[in-house]
C-alpha cells in the first residue's frame, strides 16, 4: 500500500503485567500453618491492588452495540479516533495525519469460554488497541506487547510507556516522541479475562495457568487479527513485554509455535520475542533478592544472612510446587470465588510456595521501608509505587469510552481478581520452553533495567546463563559491550546466536518509561538483526537501513 519501501514489516504483541505485589495479610488464612513467618505487609499491599470487580453492571449493555447477541459474530471492531487529537503523527518515515492513522478498537468473544470477551487496540487498535499508519500497516511488522503484573491492563503500557501517547493533567493527549509505533505495527490486548475493559459475566472464564491464557490469545490472533486482516498474516511477529510477562509471553510464543509445527490455523511468522525485568525461572530468581539488595546497598550483611535463612525453604517449596503437592494437602484456603472445595494438591503446593518464597521479598521490604521495589533510587508512592491515576480518569471518560466502544464498562488498572486466580501459577518455571525456541532460530531478547528489585537484572541474567541449549557455551563465553545510544552508553549487551541479554543503564522496572530514547533503539536494532550483535551495539540504523530492514 502506497509507494514506502519497506521489506517485510512485523507486528509487535505486547504484554503489560506488572511485576509481583504480595496479597493483602487478610487474604492469607489465618490456618495456612507453615514452618515460617509468612505474614503479608498488608499496606504495602494495599498500595499494589486496587479492588475491581471482574463482572460489569450490566453483561449485555456495556460494549459494541451488538456482542450481547448469541448469534452475532466473534468480533466487534471499529476505527476511531481518541476524542481532541488532531495534527500529524511524525514518525521515521514521515508525518502521518491523525485522520489516516489506522487505530482500531474492538472485542473478540473467545471460543472456548462461557462468556468471555477480550478487549484490544491494534495500531492496527483493539481492545486489543491496535495502531497503524495506513500507508505503511500492511507491510510494517506487528508487535503483541504485554506487561506487568497478572490483572494488569495493557493500557499502562500505551500511555507511561511504548505507545503512541501519554496524558497531560488536563486529559488531554500528547504524542510520544519515543514510541514503538515509529517503527512497528502495535498490537494491546487487556489479558486475561477480567484485566482492563476485557470482561466476563460468567466466572468459570477466569484463568488459572498458562495453558488457558496462551490457548486463548492464539485463537484470538487466529480469528481476530489474521482471519479478519488476512493483509497482515505474512508480516514478521514479535512478543514483548515486561514483568510478569516473563510467564505470558515463553507460554504464548511456544504456543504459536506449536501451532506453526503442526499447520494449526493461519501459520503466524514468528520471529522473536523480548522480555523486560520479568519473572520467568521463580527458583533462580528468588535466590538472587538477597544478592542484589545486599549489592546495591539496601540491606546491610546482617540482614543478608537473617533473611537468606528462608531460601532453603522456598527451593523446598517450589520442588514441591512442581514434583510432589502431597505434603500440602492440608492447607485449607478461604477464597471462594478463586478456590473451589475440590481443590487439588498441587494448586495447594503452589499457593504454598508462592507464601513462603514471598517471605523473602517482604523481609527485604520491611528493611527497606517505603522503597520504590520498582526504582530503588525512589521512594514507594501512591498505587504501584508511581501515579497512573490520569489513566483512569482519561479511561472513563464518556467520550474515550464511546470511542472505543465499551458501553458502560468502567476501567480499573489492576484486577486482583485476575492476580489471585493465577497465584498458583506463579513459581511455575516458564524458561523449560524457551530452548526449543532458540534452536529453532527464533529471537529472544532479555532486558533489565539496573535499578528494580522485584524482577532485578542480576536474577534474569542467571537464569539466562544456565538455560540448557546448544549455544549456553558460546553465550557463556561471550564478551559483554557496551550499547551505545546518540553516543552515550545506555546498557551492557551480550549476545550470542538467537539469545541476547541488556542490562540497562539508569532504568527501573519500566525501561521504555525510565530510557525511552535507548528502548526504542533497543527495539529497532534488535528487530533489524534480529540481535543486537556487531556494530549494532553501537550503531544507530540509517534510513536506507530502516527501509530494507522494517
Amino acid at each position: 500500500m502506497g509507494d514506502l519501501n519497506l521489506g517485510m514489516a512485523a507486528i509487535v504483541f505486547y504484554c503489560l503485567f506488572l511485576g509481583f505485589p504480595l496479597l493483602p495479610a487478610s487474604a492469607v488464612a489465618d490456618d495456612v500453618r507453615l514452618p515460617l513467618d509468612v505474614r503479608l505487609p498488608k499496606a504495602q499491599a494495599e498500595r499494589l491492588i486496587r479492588e475491581l470487580n471482574l463482572f460489569p453492571r450490566d453483561a449485555s449493555a456495556r460494549t459494541l452495540d451488538t456482542l450481547q447477541d448469541d448469534n452475532e459474530k466473534r468480533i466487534v471492531e471499529r476505527r476511531f479516533q481518541f476524542p481532541g487529537l488532531e495534527g500529524t503523527r511524525n514518525g521515521g518515515l514521515g508525518d502521518v495525519a491523525v485522520k489516516d492513522l489506522g487505530h482500531h478498537a474492538g472485542y473478540y468473544r473467545l471460543a472456548h469460554s462461557h462468556d468471555a470477551s477480550l478487549s484490544y487496540i491494534f495500531n492496527f487498535f483493539q481492545d486489543v488497541l491496535l495502531f497503524l499508519r495506513v500507508k505503511e500497516q500492511q507491510k510494517r511488522s506487528c508487535r503483541y506487547l504485554a506487561d506487568w503484573r497478572p490483572g494488569c491492563s495493557s493500557e499502562l503500557a500505551i500511555f507511561y510507556e511504548n505507545g503512541p501517547f501519554s496524558i497531560a493533567n488536563n486529559m488531554s493527549l500528547l504524542w510520544n516522541d519515543y514510541g514503538w509505533d515509529k517503527i512497528s505495527n502495535l498490537l494491546y490486548v487487556d489479558q486475561p479475562t477480567g484485566t482492563g475493559f476485557s470482561f466476563s459475566s460468567d466466572k468459570r472464564d477466569i484463568r488459572h495457568d498458562e495453558k488457558g491464557v496462551s490457548d486463548d490469545l492464539y485463537d484470538f490472533l487466529q480469528v481476530s487479527i489474521f482471519a479478519e486482516h488476512p493483509e497482515y498474516a505474512k508480516n514478521d511477529f514479535y512478543i514483548t513485554g515486561e514483568s510478569y510477562a516473563g510467564h505470558y509471553i515463553p507460554a504464548f510464543a511456544s504456543r504459536i509455535h506449536q501451532g506453526n509445527k503442526v499447520n494449526e490455523g493461519i501459520h503466524i511468522n514468528l520471529k522473536g520475542f523480548a522480555i523486560g525485568n520479568g519473572l520467568t525461572d521463580p527458583a533462580i530468581q528468588y535466590q538472587a533478592y538477597t544478592d542484589y539488595a545486599l549489592e546495591m546497598g539496601i540491606i546491610n550483611q546482617a540482614d543478608y544472612k537473617r533473611i537468606n535463612k528462608f531460601l532453603p525453604a522456598c527451593e523446598l517449596a517450589i520442588k514441591l510446587c512442581g514434583i510432589f503437592p502431597l505434603l500440602f494437602s492440608n492447607i485449607r484456603l478461604h477464597s471462594e470465588n478463586l478456590y473451589s472445595s475440590q481443590l487439588n494438591r498441587r494448586v495447594r503446593a503452589c499457593y504454598a510456595s508462592y507464601i513462603v518464597c514471598n517471605t523473602i521479598f517482604s523481609s527485604i521490604l520491611r528493611v527497606t521501608g517505603k522503597i520504590n521495589y520498582y526504582d530503588i533510587r525512589k521512594q514507594c508512592e501512591g498505587s504501584l509505587c508511581y501515579d497512573f491515576s490520569n489513566m483512569e480518569k482519561f479511561l472513563n471518560q464518556n467520550t474515550v469510552k464511546n470511542a472505543l466502544g465499551v458501553g458502560e464498562l468502567d476501567f480499573v488498572s489492576c484486577s486482583p481478581t485476575v492476580y489471585e486466580a493465577l497465584i498458583t501459577d506463579w513459581m511455575k518455571n516458564l524458561e523449560v520452553g524457551i530452548p526449543a525456541l532458540l534452536e529453532d532460530g527464533i529471537q529472544l531478547l532479555i532486558y533489565a533495567g539496573e535499578y528494580d528489585l522485584i524482577c532485578n537484572w542480576l536474577g534474569n541474567s542467571r537464569w539466562v546463563h544456565s538455560m540448557e541449549w546448544s549455544g549456553q557455551e558460546g553465550f557463556a563465553s561471550s564478551s559483554s559491550v557496551p550499547f551505545i545510544v546518540d553516543g552515550a552508553e545506555a546498557g551492557s549487551l551480550k549476545t550470542h546466536g538467537p539469545l541476547s541479554f541488556l542490562k540497562v543503564h539508569d532504568a527501573g522496572h519500566m525501561v521504555p518509561m525510565d530510557q525511552p530514547a535507548a528502548s526504542l533503539e533497543m527495539l529497532r536494532r534488535w528487530m533489524q538483526q534480529g540481535q543486537l550483535a556487531g556494530g549494532w551495539a553501537s550503531k544507530a540504523a540509517s534510513a536506507q537501513e530502516l527501509s530494507t530492514a522494517i
